[in-house]
């Protein structure tokens, strides 16, 4: 058995293509079956990463000039600016981000929340009221009707912590063609 174990690592150490691809699919293997499995576990998630597929927690231009343009929605509903700023992420998140989830945490105004909804995937949303719950994309002119009102407590995957910058776009990439053109690349 040592033996075959040696021949096997030899021959994945080959630079061959039927190496490298039984290389891709051991580790395609240990990505689904290991890691991810170990993460939900340790997160309490059962989406540990998350990868941004929108634009709808964007900031386009500085916080600064981000706050100017969308503090009208937010004082009206008592968010100040210094509170804001504050939040965590409050600089939003672009498409194409890796985003890490913890599903052990308690949820407070500000936090970016993943939750399920009526929709083809969880949306990632920052909160904006705690009673009820309530959600808002950083980028999105107002709330997606329904959606983000009211949210059940037990439709919440956990809220993201930090964020890997466009690493993302590694899986991305292969999707983006079987997306509407104004849903493709980077966002605007």
């Amino acid at each position: 058995m040592k033996e075959q174990l040696k021949k096997f690592w030899k021959f994945l150490k080959q630079d061959t293509w039927s190496s490298w691809l039984v290389s891709l699919v051991l580790m395609i293997i240990l990505i689904k079956f290991v890691i991810f499995p170990t993460l939900t576990l340790i997160t309490g998630s059962s989406l540990p990463l998350v990868v941004v597929e929108s634009c709808s927690m964007y900031h386009e231009v500085s916080f600064e000039s981000w706050w100017n343009s969308n503090a009208g929605w937010y004082e009206q509903r008592r968010i100040e600016k210094e509170e804001f700023t504050s939040y965590p992420l409050k600089n939003g998140l672009n498409k194409g981000d890796i985003v890490f989830v913890w599903g052990y945490a308690a949820y407070k105004q500000g936090d970016i929340i993943i939750f399920t909804a009526p929709t083809k995937y969880p949306l990632i949303h920052r909160i904006v009221s705690e009673l009820p719950l309530e959600t808002k994309g950083d980028h999105n002119p107002d709330q997606i009707a329904q959606l983000e009102k009211n949210i059940d407590t037990n439709t919440v995957l956990g809220k993201a912590v930090f964020r890997i910058p466009l690493l993302g776009w590694i899986k991305l990439i292969f999707f983006e063609p079987f997306k509407t053109p104004d849903q493709r690349g980077f966002c605007r």
